[in-house]
């Protein structure tokens, strides 16, 4: 009786080896003819039997499945990153195992797929599809997780799509991971063309010096760490879901670990400036001017802050700060004129409310001379403005006004014919 139990769990065991080996060949076979909803109901029925299968059969499983789920890129998203789950389950395996017999076939088959979504997400780039090419992108960087640019370019082309949700969880894993988008770029000289050119990496570029002497003057140059912005995408996020505390607790965290980035100390003020925190803005824009007081561009943002608090000797300095540092700062030029101009509505209306008498006609004399001189306190800035930017007709066609109220006729036509060509040059365009 021993022997007959022996021999029925032997032909049992042996009938669920051939059941396997069945379905994985059913697998097979609908690959070979390209029928993908086949192959993945074949390994739907073969994995209810992988419980019983031994390791090499695992991993020829394994291989099969990918490329049903795959099913040459014409897979669900969800498929295909099941797809790529499962022949890391492969590599893995086969790894344990000390025998490679699919590996070198999956990490082909990797290439191809990472090929294909990098192509792919370009063109979908290209195409301005930055949903498309996010999820390209994302794919890229799942094959190959040690490429960590590429959920960087799925991100920004997320936030790009307006998916924020999705951009959000990308930018999370960069931040929790410690990516910072730092690297080392490459350069020489080409001795032939005396343009400088970029390498892909020091090898590459050490060989064009050294041994094939096409080029000189070899240097290295870190990139800018891409950590603000990420963490300024993170927050500005949460501020439009309404997640304020967790805005802030995201840049406070950021700045515990780096206190003396400048470019996080910016990202934290625009984000109390898009909860509309002018005040705390303000606060860090002058903090961000005492490290970096020869930056124009922060004391450009403080005399905008300044104007439109209504404080226009403060954005007046603000604003001359940064042409002293950038003389060729258009829009401070034109800022400036428009806080001086501002001026005119006061005496305008303190001039329509005298009366006629002795007193008040002195009075008006005297407001018409300040209007006067507000005028002509307007006029440099302007026509420095409109120097620096020859199609400012913004700027044009308020000279063209202010040379009219001074009664300056020969200067007001002359703008008034330039205003004329700006704008016919513009609805030619």
């Amino acid at each position: 009786m021993k022997k007959m139990i022996t021999l029925v769990l032997v032909l049992a065991v042996s009938s669920m080896s051939i059941a396997q080996k069945r379905e994985i060949r059913e697998v097979e076979k609908a690959l070979k003819n390209s029928n993908y909803a086949d192959a993945k109901s074949a390994v739907s029925a073969a994995e209810a039997l992988m419980g019983n299968m031994d390791e090499k059969q695992k991993a020829q499983f394994y291989f099969v499945k990918a490329q049903a789920l795959y099913a040459d890129g014409k897979g669900t998203d969800a498929n295909i990153d099941e797809a790529i789950l499962t022949l890391d389950k492969l590599r893995e395996l086969e790894s344990k195992m000390g025998k490679l017999k699919y590996t070198k076939e999956a990490n082909d088959m990797t290439t191809n797929m990472s090929n294909t979504f990098l192509t792919r997400a370009n063109e979908a780039l290209t195409a301005k599809n930055y949903k498309l090419a996010a999820k390209g992108f994302d794919k890229v960087y799942k094959l190959s997780p040690k490429d960590t640019l590429y959920l960087y370019y799925a991100a920004s082309s997320a936030v790009t799509a307006q998916d924020y949700d999705t951009a959000l969880d990308y930018y999370l894993k960069l931040k929790n991971m410690g990516y910072t988008g730092a690297e080392m770029n490459y350069y020489a000289t080409d001795k032939e063309s005396g343009q400088e050119e970029s390498f892909a990496d020091k090898a590459g570029r050490d060989f064009s010096v050294k041994t094939l002497k096409t080029h000189i003057k070899p240097r290295d140059e870190r990139s800018e760490p891409k950590t603000a912005e990420i963490v300024k995408n993170i927050a500005l996020i949460y501020v439009s879901q309404g997640e304020n505390e967790k805005a802030l607790g995201a840049m406070a965290d950021a700045r515990a670990e780096n206190p003396d980035d400048l470019g996080l100390l910016l990202s934290e003020a625009n984000v109390y400036l898009q909860m509309g925190n002018r005040e705390k803005f303000k606060v860090l824009m002058e903090e961000a001017t005492e490290k970096d007081p020869n930056n124009p561009e922060l004391f450009y943002n403080l005399g905008v802050l300044a104007a439109e608090a209504g404080n226009s000797e403060e954005s007046v300095k603000y604003y001359e700060k940064a042409i002293s540092l950038d003389p060729t700062y258009v829009d401070a030029y034109n800022n400036l004129a428009v806080v001086i101009l501002e001026g005119e509505a006061g005496i305008v209306e303190e001039m329509n409310s005298l009366g006629t008498s002795a007193a008040d006609n002195r009075k008006y004399d005297q407001l018409k001379e300040k209007r006067i001189d507000l005028f002509k306190s307007a006029i440099p800035y302007l026509e420095k403005s409109l120097e620096l930017k020859k199609t400012n007709v913004n700027a044009a066609r308020t000279l063209m006004n202010i040379y009219s109220a001074l009664g300056e006729m020969d200067k007001f036509k002359a703008m008034k014919a330039k205003v004329e060509e700006m704008e016919a040059s513009a609805k030619g365009n």
